[in-house]
């Protein structure tokens, strides 16, 4: 009998396709790691982030998000010390911390203290360290003629790239004076759009006429461009293929002066100490002309190959994985130069074994992974699991995270705890408001009846209300522009808004009545919130807000509103029809915020600044609030250094801004944030740059602590097993009867 040989190959195959399925299965039950074997116990840092960065060039960047990359990856000249708070500025590529020389418009040099209208010039001279290299990257390859190898790049040559870690050849160079120099020249390119330009062209020398110059030399080869092409012409399609780069060299800038080779100038047109703090931001940063030169190149940006994705920096990390809608890893640069960890902090920093690694070499971490985690859930188990280094706390696991002591201190809870889990709280520099416009008819001007309107709708809100429903007491009440750590900010009986807070010995500062609000409206034209003509007082919120959370947000603010006898009607749009009413001055009243730049108080007063207006002269000023006399201070107050007479003058502007009311002050949020304990040197920073480079980690106890944690799931492979024996013993035994039926 003649035998069925196509049987054993149908089994074997079946088998090996069984097989395929159930291994999925069969790791499932093993383990729940996210992340592939070969990265067990590697010294790896494992965190998320929410949103794909908007910009990761320097010139362009301007948010806290895509700082939190960028800073791994860039060095300015300076920057702040890791544990000293307040924070002090110190040396990052620079030799030293620059000091201005003064000189008036004779040319005569003028000492340090010298009153602001005296300087003409204020001239900072930057000595960068040398031999400091840049990052391995393929923008400074050359051949054996030292020519470029990547320039002149084809759409055939990179068929197979898609990150910069796929290019073959890669080179380095020395970081040097022309680098800094090139990026400052940047922030006036009109390709680019820097989001500071206006603030600094106030103060570098030549600023406003180079960006002016640069963006005349930009329309005019567009224009070139058009008349070499006829009416079929398309700028977009064109300026992709063939992008215009700006010759930075063509005109004249004195604000910015190479020296030598590790020296450059930077020279103002008046006295700005401010400026020293801006030499810690990414926009000054270094830029080599050698990656812009290999940035620029059409096919790359047909890619989405840009400056703004793949950063070329000196800095301990650089971009080694960037996907956006999976993940982001920065791997150890290997041409970082020596830096060690700091040997000096605050006295709790040696209780807390801060200072633990002083004197080590630096970064400790050799990778640092990003994963994309929109859903907050997903991310939260995977932390408790080990898997996650670090995390937030989301309102929906606030309680499941945290517990309040006896005194009513935030610690973490028993859950937490048990895996050693710590939270680290710190204050925020950031001040949150509400913006009255002051222009408009109803809710702005400067009258006594004006004033005490603003004031009553700043008692009604109750933000210590605000504080417990809504951020589960993650903030504290503000009373000024002024946030805690920042030089003017005063706690206590000194510090409060009196027209807002009485104060009490016991409980400090204890908001007034909704009694006394109703009286300041009526006194303001309105009592039980209707004007002399009898109608309603009906003011509009402008906002943007989206999401669940919106919706009891504004509910809260109507009520309260409502509780003295005030309409409030909501305005929600899309964020671009309220940045456009924003930008006009056409609303009555909205809800804002501002992130430190940098720790002085100027940062957060110029805020209210007239010649900042946002309506008239595209400032940051909002509400549009201008008081001569507040301007007046201002400008006394913002070029001195600080001492008690630069404290008595932020005393009475904070004192005319609580009695103009401009702004209802809400809150400063205090972060929390949870850490698992084989996490080391980690300290609160919001300002400043490069944070990474000093965290450690125990590897060998996150392994130990994930195994223990993740222990294998074995029951329901047992219970697939049985079943699957149950389900094929009949088809086997069928099969088999069948062959030896053939052998018969």
């Amino acid at each position: 009998m003649v035998k069925n040989r196509n049987f054993p190959g149908l089994y074997k195959t079946t088998v090996g396709l069984f097989v395929l399925m159930i291994l999925p299965i069969i790791y499932g039950c093993v383990s729940n790691n996210p992340y592939p074997p070969s990265e067990r116990g590697k010294n790896i840092y494992y965190s998320t982030f929410g949103e794909e960065p908007k910009h990761l060039d320097p010139a362009i960047a301007y948010s806290s998000d895509e700082y939190s990359f960028m800073g791994q990856i860039y060095e300015p000249p300076l920057g702040y010390h890791y544990l000293k708070r307040p924070f002090q500025l110190i040396p990052v590529t620079a030799q030293d911390v620059p000091k201005p020389r003064y000189f008036d418009s004779q040319g005569n040099k003028l000492p340090s203290n010298a009153d602001e209208s005296l300087v003409a010039k204020a001239v900072y001279e930057v000595s960068i360290k040398p031999g400091i290299m840049y990052q391995e990257h393929p923008c400074f390859a050359r051949d054996k003629n030292g020519d470029y190898i990547y320039r002149n790049l084809t759409e055939d040559a990179l068929e197979d790239i898609y990150e910069i870690r796929h290019f073959n050849v890669t080179g380095t160079k020395e970081l040097t004076a022309h680098d800094y120099v090139y990026q400052i020249k940047r922030l006036s390119d009109p390709t680019l759009h820097c989001p500071i330009l206006s603030t600094l062209s106030n103060y570098i020398m030549g600023m406003r006429d180079y960006a002016v110059a640069l963006a005349g030399d930009l329309e005019a080869e567009r224009e070139r461009r058009r008349e070499a092409v006829g009416a079929s012409y398309n700028q977009e399609e064109d300026e992709k293929k063939n992008p215009i780069v700006i010759d930075l060299g063509a005109h004249e800038f004195p604000g910015v002066q190479v020296v030598d080779k590790y020296t450059y100038r930077l020279i103002l047109d008046k006295k700005y100490p401010q400026i020293i703090y801006w030499l810690a931001m990414p926009f000054f940063c270094p830029i080599p002309k050698e990656a812009v030169d290999f940035y620029s190149q059409g096919p790359l940006k047909d890619k989405n190959i840009t400056l703004d994705r793949f950063p070329v920096g000196t800095g301990p990390y650089m971009m080694h994985t960037y996907d956006p809608h999976k993940e982001i890893i920065l791997a150890r640069n290997k041409n970082f130069r020596k830096s060690y960890y700091p040997s000096e902090g605050q006295p709790k920093d040696y209780e807390n074994g801060m200072l633990d690694d002083a004197g080590k070499q630096i970064p400790f971490v050799d990778q640092a992974v990003y994963k994309l985690e929109k859903e907050y859930i997903p991310r939260w188990n995977k932390f408790l699991q080990g898997y996650y280094d670090a995390s937030g706390i989301s309102s929906d696991t606030f309680d499941r995270a945290i517990q309040f002591s006896d005194q009513g201190t935030p610690e973490a809870s028993s859950l937490l705890k048990e895996r050693s889990i710590r939270l680290v709280t710190s204050i925020s520099p950031i001040t949150y408001y509400l913006g009255f416009n002051m222009l408009d008819d109803v809710v702005g001007g400067y009258t006594e009846e004006k004033r005490k309107l603003r004031q009553a709708i700043s008692i009604a809100l109750d933000y210590e209300e605000y504080i417990q429903i809504f951020t589960n007491g993650r903030a504290i009440s503000s009373h000024s522009p002024i946030p805690p750590g920042i030089y003017g900010y005063e706690e206590g009986e000194k510090g409060i808004n009196t027209y807002v807070y009485n104060w009490d010995d016991d409980k400090g500062p204890v908001r007034k009545s909704v009694d006394e609000a109703k009286r300041l409206l009526a006194e303001a034209g309105y009592p039980g919130g209707k004007g002399k003509d009898g109608k309603p007082l009906v003011i509009g919120f402008d906002n943007a807000w989206t999401g669940s959370g919106a919706t009891p947000l504004l509910s809260w603010m109507r009520k309260k509103l409502a509780s003295i006898g005030i309409t409030m009607e909501n305005r929600t749009t899309d964020y671009n029809r309220f940045r456009e009413k924003v930008m006009n001055g056409n609303f009555q009243l909205l809800s804002w915020g501002w992130i430190a730049d940098y720790p002085d108080p100027e940062n957060f007063l110029f805020l209210l600044y007239g010649p900042n207006g946002k309506a008239e002269h595209d400032g940051e000023n909002v509400a549009n609030y201008s008081n001569p006399e507040y301007d007046e201070l201002f400008e006394k107050m913002r070029s001195m250094e600080n001492s008690p007479e630069r404290l008595e003058i932020i005393r009475q502007m904070k004192h005319i801004l609580q009695r103009d009311a401009p702004w209802v002050f809400t809150t400063h949020p205090v972060s929390f944030s949870l850490y698992h304990d084989w996490i080391r040197n980690i300290k609160p920073r919001e300002i400043g740059l490069g944070g990474l480079k000093y965290t450690r980690i125990d590897v060998e106890k996150r392994q130990e602590l994930r195994n223990d944690w993740n222990e294998p799931i074995v029951w329901p492979l047992l219970v697939f097993f049985g079943i699957l024996v149950v389900g094929t013993l009949p088809a086997v035994v069928t099969a088999w009867r069948r062959e030896r039926g053939r052998k018969g």
